[in-house]
Order: structure tokens, then sequence, then C-alpha cells
């Protein structure tokens, strides 16, 4: 008898069958709608964050008035904006493994054992990266570009 030791996604498609079943056309539809999915919460961070810079105008203006660059200025809130992202991936990191202790611990099914999957966690921990990254380069731009004169003049 011969066997794969893979999971049964990698079996089916090693088959060859993934053509004829339509499984890359679920796949690309499960893909584009996580996609989606992931873009909403970043243009809710784009937002937030476009609002933070209205309220630092001020700061934005003085600033720029003392010499400080665009590109110093948009560096600073993108590393502002990637510590937040970061700071609340590993927050939810942390909850998760206390709700997996608490679930693991309830003894709610027998044989029931709950873990972390490092692989998801890095891949949690990059996207919390890349979608930190993709909501503060629009905000940051649009900080970057005010002039001295209305930044003082908003605040």
């Amino acid at each position: 008898i011969y066997t794969h030791a893979d999971n049964y996604l990698n079996a089916y498609l090693r088959t060859g069958n993934e053509k004829k079943s339509g499984m890359q056309i679920v796949f690309m539809s499960i893909s584009i709608f996580v996609l989606l999915v992931m873009l909403l919460p970043a243009m809710n961070l784009v937002n937030i964050n476009v609002t933070r810079i209205m309220e630092r105008s001020s700061e934005i203006g003085v600033r720029k008035a003392f010499g400080a660059s665009s590109k110093i200025l948009a560096g600073q809130f993108i590393i502002e904006n990637l510590i937040l992202t970061l700071l609340s991936g590993v927050i939810s990191i942390v909850l998760s493994l206390i709700v997996l202790q608490v679930i693991n611990n309830a003894h709610l099914l027998n044989n029931l054992h709950l873990s972390l999957n490092f692989n998801v966690l890095l891949v949690t921990l990059l996207a919390c990266l890349v979608f930190g990254l993709l909501s503060g380069v629009y905000p940051a731009w649009r900080m970057s570009r005010m002039h001295v004169v209305d930044a003082l003049k908003a605040s």
C-alpha cells in the first residue's frame, strides 16, 4: 500500500484532479474573500491614521518650520504605525494563548488539546506587518505633503 503523509488537500492536489474538480476556482475565491476581509480593517486604520494626522497638524507644522524634511516625518509616522500594529498583533497572540489555555483546562471534550501553530503565528505577524505598512503609507504621504502654513493654521 502506497500512501502519502500529506494532509487531505495536498494529497488531492497531487493527484492532478484540481482542474477537473474546480478546486483552483474555489481557492482563488477564498483567497479573494480573505484579502477583502483583511483590507476592510486596513482601510479603517487608514482613516484613523488620517484623523490622527489632522489632530497632530500643529506638531507637524512646528517640526517642518524647524527644518524637518518630509521624508523624516513620513518615516517617523510609518514606524509609529508599524509599532502600533505589531503591538496589537502581539497582544492578540497573547490573548489567543490565554483562551487556548482556558479551553484546554476546561476539559470540554475527551482528548482535546489545542495548541498554537507556529506557521500560523508567523503568517499572522507577517500580515500585521504588511497591513500596518500599507495602512501607514498613505497617511504618511499625505502628512508629508502638508505645507507649513496650512499645518499651523489647522491647529
